[in-house]
């Protein structure tokens, strides 16, 4: 049966929610009682920038924002500071989505690397200014550093697991507009 453009779109978030929903699922389980010394990267936010960077209509704003404001309420952080900044970020690699789409890997990490820097950063100073209780510095370092250094293989499995590749030069929706 052929897919319609349209149908592949709705696939892709369903897809997309589905693999946030169980990326939330396995943080929540008690796998561990015992303080790590490091970090694991955050998943969620290394494919939700993979999912925006490559095709922003499978990761729409509303859906990126309930699921991180989800998040932010399960994980017992400040509501919307975490899902706001992820955002703003995900807006801008949407905003920049034809240019990324030329661009080699290299410079797509690159870019979504500086991204996360800045949202981290910037997290740890409204959460410093406003004097709420921190996670060490070191460990948030280390989630950031894993995260970006993760981003490539997110990536490769969204596109060869799931079919989140970048589209074709050209390419259009079901009304005609260009993705």
């Amino acid at each position: 049966m052929a897919e319609t453009p349209a149908t592949q779109v709705w696939i892709g978030r369903a897809t997309f929610v589905t693999i946030a929903l169980a990326l939330i699922f396995l943080q929540l389980l008690p796998l561990d009682m015992q303080p790590g010394r490091w970090a694991p990267p955050d998943l969620l936010l290394a494919a939700t920038l993979a999912w925006s960077a490559r095709r922003p209509d499978y990761a729409p704003f509303l859906v990126v924002a309930t699921i991180f404001l989800l998040t932010d309420l399960l994980f017992q952080r400040p509501p919307g500071l975490w899902a706001a900044l992820v955002l703003i970020l995900t807006e801008v690699l949407r905003a920049r989505a034809i240019k990324i789409r030329n661009m080699p890997l290299l410079l797509e990490w690159g870019g979504v690397a500086i991204g996360i820097v800045a949202i981290t950063i910037a997290n740890r100073i409204v959460l410093t200014i406003v004097m709420l209780p921190q996670a060490p510095l070191g460990l948030t370092l280390i989630q950031m550093l894993m995260t970006i250094a993760v981003y490539p293989v997110v990536v490769f499995v969204g596109q060869y697991l799931f079919g989140v590749a970048r589209p074709a030069p050209g390419a259009v929706d079901s009304l005609g507009h260009r993705l």
